[in-house]
């Protein structure tokens, strides 16, 4: 009868001991019970607020969240700027919290924002998972000042442009010139703390062109300021072409090196390929390139006029809108972005300023082709050179030759396709050829902005 009882009792013990085991595990391992606290997220903020801009939060949980509050902590006290108990607890929240009214009259410097999230686990005795974060931010509220110092006159279609300009604010985060199409023109620190220097470009293919300086800061103030430029639309040849039988099978000649057009056997295919996919390709290269513009301080920016190869014919001029036909029907289009010049095969280029090497190698239909750097993101390019005789790094002195004029890439005959790029952006050869130009549009420019910043 003991036994019985001993056996009983046992048994009771080991079912309790189960359950409580059983119990543990699920508490454990279920979802209900889940143990990480919500996420919290201020986005887009490095510290800063200007009592104008909302303040994205955002809130995740796994299980999901049931309630969040949010608070404002300053000198005046606590302000609620949001609460919330979700009758149906979501796992995501996205809050764009509004200053509250008349928060812009606030002096402090600082502030605290905290935020505390409850999530809908049965973990910790059914209370669930709290969060609580707080966020100190610096308060600024003062746009960014901009004056410009002194720019070019005019700027051309296709053509170039300087500006300098002074801009200051404590918390200077984003500094560029737009233009159109949402193009950004970097500007480099020039000649004394707060002022700037660029050189805008507009593109050929553009019949409008506007620029804007924007200054944004930490805080998210911005501040614009137009560029008052008088615009000249300069006309560019718009040439309609017949494509000749005995031009495409040259065409399908020159291209047996492109990776794009292999296995392509009809010639017009062929033709369209090369203008279209290899030149875009080609000039993407050329873009990437000729963007950079370096962000150290410079006092002076001298360019004598250009003129890389001597005694030199003008071949194809720079915006040139070439459409192609064939039997009457249109085919493909391009422009011309370059000064095409030939004197006699193989003629020594030269570079008649200090330049930097920043690119050589085979370009596609541009051939052989050498990109040299002259500062503030001007930059020029040499196509279908037969030979070049500097490497990327190298400085190549002012009149120093350093390559020849061939038929490499999509060349008919030996010439030098001679481009000119401001920012990435192709513009007129000719303007920095021109030694009036150089000195109204660029020497004059930086001598009279130097005047005005040292207050003479």
């Amino acid at each position: 009868m003991r036994n019985r009882n001993n056996n009983s009792s046992s048994f009771m013990m080991l079912f309790i001991m189960t359950l409580i085991i059983g119990g543990g595990l699920y508490v454990y391992f279920s979802s209900t019970f889940e143990r990480n606290k919500p996420v919290i997220t201020l986005e887009n903020n490095n510290g800063y607020w200007n009592l104008r801009k909302p303040l994205h939060i955002k809130i995740e949980d796994d299980s999901a969240i049931k309630s969040y509050k949010i608070i404002m902590k300053n000198a005046a006290g606590d302000t609620t700027l949001a609460y919330e108990q979700l009758l149906i607890p979501k796992k995501n929240i996205d809050l764009n919290i509004k200053p509250p009214h008349g928060a812009y009259s606030i002096k402090d410097k600082k502030l605290k924002i905290i935020v505390q999230a409850q999530d809908v686990s049965k973990w910790n005795f059914l209370n669930g998972n709290t969060s609580v974060k707080t966020y100190k931010l610096k308060i600024d509220k003062k746009r960014p000042q901009i004056n410009i110092i002194n720019n070019s006159y005019k700027i051309s279609r296709g053509g170039a442009a300087l500006v300098i300009f002074q801009a200051t604010d404590d918390n200077l985060k984003n500094l560029y010139i737009e233009g159109k199409n949402k193009k950004h023109f970097l500007a480099e620190p020039f000649y004394k703390k707060g002022y700037y220097i660029a050189l805008l470009a507009w593109p050929v293919q553009d019949t409008s062109f506007r620029a804007t300086i924007v200054a944004t800061d930490k805080a998210g103030n911005i501040s614009k300021l137009y560029i008052p430029l008088y615009l000249k639309n300069r006309q560019y040849r718009f040439s309609k072409i017949t494509l000749s039988n005995k031009f495409l099978r040259k065409v399908t000649d020159l291209s047996e090196e492109f990776e794009e057009t292999q296995d392509i056997k009809a010639p017009l295919e062929i033709f369209k390929i090369v203008n279209e996919k290899v030149r875009a390709k080609n000039e993407a290269l050329i873009e990437k390139y000729t963007s950079v513009v370096p962000q150290k301080m410079i006092s002076s920016f001298k360019m004598k006029r250009m003129y890389p190869l001597k005694d030199a014919a003008v071949v194809a001029r720079f915006g040139d809108h070439r459409k192609y036909y064939y039997h009457g029907e249109f085919i493909s289009e391009a422009y011309h972005l370059g000064l095409d010049l030939a004197s006699h095969a193989m003629a020594k280029i030269r570079s008649q300023n200090r330049s930097k090497v920043v690119f050589v190698g085979d370009n596609g239909i541009y051939g052989n082709m050498p990109i040299l750097s002259h500062g503030l993101g001007l930059y020029t390019i040499y196509g279908h050179c037969s030979s070049v005789d500097v490497s990327v790094g190298d400085i190549v002195p002012a009149g120093a030759a350093f390559a020849n004029t061939g038929k490499t890439g999509f060349a008919m005959g030996d010439h030098l396709h001679f481009g000119v790029l401001v920012q990435g952006i192709e513009v007129r050869p000719q303007e920095w050829m021109d030694k009036k130009w150089i000195k109204l549009n660029i020497d004059n420019i930086i001598k009279n902005a130097k005047k005005i910043i040292n207050g003479k």
